[in-house]
């Protein structure tokens, strides 16, 4: 049996997704490694860990920098599924452009995989889309190739699939 506690609005979650959303937000570093739709209207988003490291630190030319740390993942790297039975909307945006507003009014809780109160996402949605039975809830990846906003009337099942 699924074990079930409050998350942190007081709805039940699954024991193990909570962990799950702790783990992601103790990265360093995310990469978007595939996004899909398994059903109508359901998400599936899998994310990897990365991490800098020394291991080709080196001169890029002369003229520039002369030692930078590749950005990677590795045979280590923990990798994340995130599931939505039903999804309300969900925004992929290149993570150049998408870091480049003006955010400070956002309310939210995590680093990587944040859980948001009050967000920009939200305000499109309530005045573009109707007739959800239930407060919807807006979750947002900042990864190193892209930014993604997901929103739904649950949370995600997460699972740690690799590490």
């Amino acid at each position: 049996m699924l074990h079930m506690k409050p998350d942190t609005d007081g709805n039940e979650a699954p024991v193990q997704s909570i962990h799950n959303f702790e783990l992601i937000n103790q990265v360093q570093y995310l990469y978007l490694r595939s996004s899909s739709e398994p059903t109508d209207n359901s998400l599936r988003i899998i994310v990897e860990e990365a991490s800098s490291s020394d291991a080709r630190a080196s001169s890029l030319s002369e003229r520039s920098v002369t030692r930078y740390r590749p950005i990677e993942s590795t045979e280590i790297s923990r990798t994340f599924e995130l599931y939505w039975k039903h999804y309300v909307a969900y925004l992929v945006t290149e993570e150049c452009v998408g870091s480049c507003g003006k955010y400070d009014d956002e309310v939210y809780t995590g680093k990587l995989l944040r859980h948001y109160a009050k967000s920009h996402f939200l305000n499109h949605l309530a005045r573009d889309t109707g007739g959800h039975m239930t407060a919807l809830r807006h979750y947002k990846f900042i990864c190193l190739n892209h930014l993604i906003d997901v929103a739904s009337e649950e949370p995600p099942e997460i699972a740690l699939v690799k590490g």
